[in-house]
């Protein structure tokens, strides 16, 4: 740790200068995320001990960009003591307000368009998403829609993407798992420290850290990019199966989605028979574990690294551009692989939901903070579905993919996968959507009987 900063330090003002918002405007969360400027790079340092599970040292290092002449800005913290600031090398004043405002004001303002070095010191109990997973001390800290806060300070939106590096040290004898790519531990004097690099963009809500005495495990997909499969204890003999199986999986969703957008792969495999994940990039986590018969779990997760993570979402508002897509590579899968009739599934689930009011109640764009996921993993696949039938085959994948590359490693909205949906299949697609993702009705007869058969 470095010298405490007073809060007396003299503000060199700058005329013109002005505090960045507190908040980007999340229709949902609006004070999630923060304005005045961008990040480009995260590097964390924490420092664990496993038999202090509720206290954590940590010290961030943020490289950004002002978008404004700047004379305070905000960071998003959820608990911790403050020890020092500074930016740019300079010693900066700073505050606690609202829920997880960390308002920083450096020691001279800060012109547009120019580069800034935060470095803050922390130390304390984390926030509610760093959680103890055993009684020596686990923890893990991931989660949807705004974990990040409860570990590092972070411009916390997925709007501001950022690459990230994770340096962890803990007792010799734990390990840590984090996304990206591993460089080799180092131990000395009774401690490890453990070095984990996501050089692609990062939405914060996808960084994730698991501590724990697991075993990792490395192999390759077919393109020679590593995946590492972190076993944690009791957590390997009912995933492994399901594990060994991800190569298959990538090379299946490649084939729809277009390439693996990321440079390694892998998961996180809790023990548990309940099934289910959580969409960290590279490395989704299986908190109830993952056996076989949940296998379509590690079809969802990992269609996420393009639909979510490579393509994140502009706000909230646009979940459907991940959990619709991702719900629906199952479905793919199972026609692929399982011989599904989905003309068939399809039809079946529209006949029993054709009179349930409630089942479409909730749009698949802008469902609402009190209903996040609205009607994603049930309504999202059957309008992609139809979808699909409506304007072919060969234009819905061509579609994917394009979308893929139009947006790799950026954000997109929901408007503009209608866009691209209108452009590439050279129809006027307004009436479908309308009735499929922003409606609160069943759709009308011409939008949803369009396989063979009467819905």
């Amino acid at each position: 740790m470095w010298k405490t900063i007073s809060a007396l330090t003299t503000v060199a003002a700058t005329f013109g200068a002005s505090p960045g918002a507190d908040g980007v405007g999340d229709p949902y969360y609006p004070q999630d995320g923060n304005g005045g400027y961008r990040v480009a790079h995260y590097d964390i340092h924490l420092d664990y001990d496993p038999a202090k599970p509720n206290f954590l040292i940590g010290d961030a290092r943020i490289t950004a960009v002002a978008t404004q002449d700047l004379n305070a800005f905000d960071l998003d913290l959820d608990g911790f003591t403050i020890g020092a600031v500074s930016v740019n090398g300079q010693p900066a004043t700073f505050t606690r307000t609202g829920e997880h405002e960390l308002v920083i004001t450096p020691a001279q303002s800060i012109n547009r368009s120019t580069p800034m070095d935060v470095r803050v010191a922390y130390s304390g109990t984390p926030g509610f998403w760093w959680m103890t997973a055993s009684a020596e001390g686990a923890v893990h800290a991931f989660g949807e829609p705004h974990s990040a806060t409860s570990w590092y300070p972070v411009n916390d939106t997925p709007s501001n993407k950022a690459s990230f590096t994770l340096t962890t040290t803990v007792p010799t004898g734990w390990n840590v798992v984090g996304n990206g790519e591993p460089l080799p531990p180092v131990t000395h004097g009774g401690k490890t420290t453990f070095v984990w690099k996501e050089n692609h963009p990062i939405a914060s809500y996808l960084t994730g850290v698991v501590i724990d005495k697991f075993q990792l495990q490395t192999s390759h997909l077919s393109d020679g990019k590593p995946v590492y499969n972190a076993y944690l204890p009791g957590g390997g003999d009912a995933a492994k199966p399901s594990a060994d199986r991800l190569p298959e999986v990538i090379d299946f969703l490649s084939s729809k989605f277009g390439p693996y957008p990321l440079s390694s792969a892998g998961g996180i495999y809790y023990p548990g028979d309940g099934g289910g994940g959580f969409e960290t990039q590279d490395r989704p986590v299986y908190p109830a574990g993952l056996p076989a018969s949940h296998f379509t779990a590690l079809v969802h997760e990992n269609a996420h690294q393009w639909f979510g993570d490579s393509v994140s979402v502009t706000d909230w508002r646009d979940i459907c551009l991940k959990e619709c897509f991702a719900t629906y590579a199952e479905w793919l899968w199972r026609e692929a692989k399982d011989g599904a009739d989905l003309d068939a599934d399809y039809l079946k689930t529209v006949a029993q939901h054709k009179t349930d009011a409630a089942f479409w109640q909730n749009p698949l764009y802008d469902p609402g903070a009190d209903s996040f996921y609205g009607g994603a993993y049930t309504v999202g696949p059957l309008m992609l579905h139809a979808l699909r039938r409506t304007v072919g085959d060969a234009v819905f994948f061509t579609t994917l993919q394009d979308f893929q590359c139009q947006h790799r490693y950026g954000n997109a909205t929901w408007a503009d996968f209608e866009q691209l949906a209108h452009q590439e299949s050279g129809r006027d697609l307004t009436g479908f959507f309308h009735a499929w993702a922003h409606s609160r009705t069943v759709p009308a007869d011409q939008y949803l009987n369009v396989v063979k058969g009467k819905a």
